[in-house]
């Protein structure tokens, strides 16, 4: 998923207007993404009021509705900016499943540079597992996209023969997520611990040949 762009819609469905003041709505916009980032990741979904989000943004409350009329288009769009920001770091297809295996090791790592995501991630997967939460159908998505793509990614790698015999790829592809997501809750307690590198330590003990 990608951000608004001109012509396209802001995260309620308004048309993005373009013209002089695009550029500093984009760069408002952007702001209240991250202010309504930290404090999804802080205090919960549930938690959070568009009135705060709107102080720490030193707007006013109808100022922000400006922007998004509804907490729920608010959240959406905080979740569609986090994938538009993965997007850079995951690796292209090529084929190669140990090119998708270290993909994910550059994504734990770049997630190091931003506590605030990580924080987000961990409160909302904690909350989203309700059916009612308005995150729930992006979450439940996208494990069940990850797992299957991990696993097709194992599958292969067992094909080519890097993959240990004996590890199951879908078993392989749950414990890496459940791994990553773990650490970061740990990592949110003590951030000396190297994320990136217990990942890679993991896949690579999964491997006949060097990742």
């Amino acid at each position: 998923m990608t951000g608004p762009a001109a012509g396209a819609t802001s995260g309620d469905g308004d048309p993005v207007a373009a013209g002089p003041g695009y550029a500093k709505g984009r760069a408002k916009r952007r702001e209240i993404l991250e202010r309504a980032t930290a404090l999804f990741g802080e205090v919960g979904y549930r938690g959070t009021s568009l009135r705060e989000v709107a102080a720490r943004c030193g707007l006013s409350h109808t100022g922000l509705l400006h922007h998004f009329r509804t907490k729920e288009a608010l959240l959406q769009a905080v979740l569609e900016q986090r994938d538009a920001d993965d997007a850079p770091r995951v690796r292209p297809a090529t084929g190669d499943p140990l090119d998708a295996l270290r993909g994910w090791v550059d994504v734990v790592a770049f997630n190091a540079g931003r506590r605030a995501i990580v924080e987000l991630f961990c409160v909302l997967a904690a909350e989203a597992t309700s059916p009612l939460h308005p995150a729930h159908p992006w979450l439940a998505a996208r494990y069940a996209d990850t797992l299957g793509s991990l696993t097709t990614v194992y599958a292969d790698a067992a094909r080519t023969g890097a993959l240990r015999p004996g590890v199951d790829p879908e078993a392989a592809a749950r414990q890496l997520v459940a791994l990553v997501d773990g650490l970061q809750i740990q990592w949110l307690l003590d951030d000396r611990i190297d994320m990136a590198a217990v990942v890679r330590d993991h896949i690579a003990a999964q491997l006949t040949i060097p990742l």
